[in-house]
C-alpha cells in the first residue's frame, strides 16, 4: 500500500521533504515528483532523495525486475498512493 503525501503532515519528521505531485508518462508510469519545498525531481533523483532520507513518508525497495522502486510508508488507505497524487 503507499501513501499520498501532504505536505502539512510531519511524516518523517524535521527537514524532510515530502512528495505533493507526480507526473507520468502515457503509460501511467510515474516519471518526475514535485515536492514540498518546490523541487523538480525526475525519478532517478528522487529514488536517491527517497535513499537518502531527504523525503519523508517514502521508501525504497527492490522489485522482482531488480529495479530500485519508490512507494510510501503503507498507511492502510488504498486511495492514498502515489498514484494518486495531482498532476504538475
Amino acid at each position: 500500500m503507499v501513501r499520498k503525501y501532504d505536505p502539512n503532515n510531519e511524516a518523517g519528521g524535521a527537514g524532510q521533504e515530502t512528495f505533493v505531485a507526480a507526473r507520468k508518462n502515457g503509460d501511467g508510469d510515474l516519471m518526475s515528483f514535485k515536492t514540498s519545498s518546490g523541487r523538480e525531481l525526475n525519478y532517478e533523483q528522487a529514488l536517491g532523495a527517497a535513499q537518502s532520507g531527504e523525503i519523508g513518508g517514502v521508501n525504497v525497495f527492490k522489485g522482482r525486475d531488480g529495479e530500485m522502486y519508490i512507494r510510501g510508508d503503507a498507511d492502510g488507505d488504498p486511495t492514498n498512493n502515489l498514484d494518486q497524487l495531482p498532476n504538475y
